[in-house]
């Protein structure tokens, strides 16, 4: 069975090459190959031929049947990695906290124990008629982050 590790050997290069970095890589039985590469500055097709054939064109056939689908990790899908973060810092996101909460605001720093999140929201203010705006800065710990994706816009 072709394993992970032969896998990262034969796209080490490559990453290097494209300044690229490995989102998912999965061997799933049957050697099914599951490969998600990105970049800071985006993933083209012409990307996915060139590590597809890195790896095709090192794996033998003959010796070992494969099944190989590389791509880009999507832009619905959660972020699954630190790269994928410092990509989007900029950005709106939505954050789903382990206990539940949500969160939606600007990704405005990443390090390594979590994420600062810029979020506002309205408040009564005494003394004011209306609800005033409040923008505040949030810090989140990678380990109380359910889930983040990207919110996407069309304004």
């Amino acid at each position: 069975m072709i394993s992970v590790d032969q896998v990262k050997a034969l796209i080490k290069d490559k990453l290097e090459e494209k300044d690229c970095f490995v989102v998912e890589l999965e061997v799933r039985p049957g050697n099914n190959i599951l490969l998600e590469v990105d970049s800071m500055k985006g993933f083209t097709i012409q990307d996915c031929v060139e590590f597809s054939r890195a790896v095709e064109h090192n794996l033998d056939r003959e010796t070992e049947d494969f099944e190989l689908h590389v791509s880009s990790p999507g832009l619905d899908k959660p972020f699954r990695v630190k790269e994928q973060y410092l990509k989007n810092i900029g950005r709106e996101v939505k954050v789903i906290m382990n206990n539940d909460e949500k969160i939606s605001g600007l990704l405005t720093a990443v390090n390594d124990d979590g994420i600062e999140v810029e979020y506002s929201y309205k408040e009564k203010v005494e003394g004011k008629k209306k609800k005033q705006t409040v923008v505040e800065q949030k810090h989140l710990d990678f380990n109380t982050i359910k889930e983040t994706t990207l919110i996407i816009s069309f304004k």
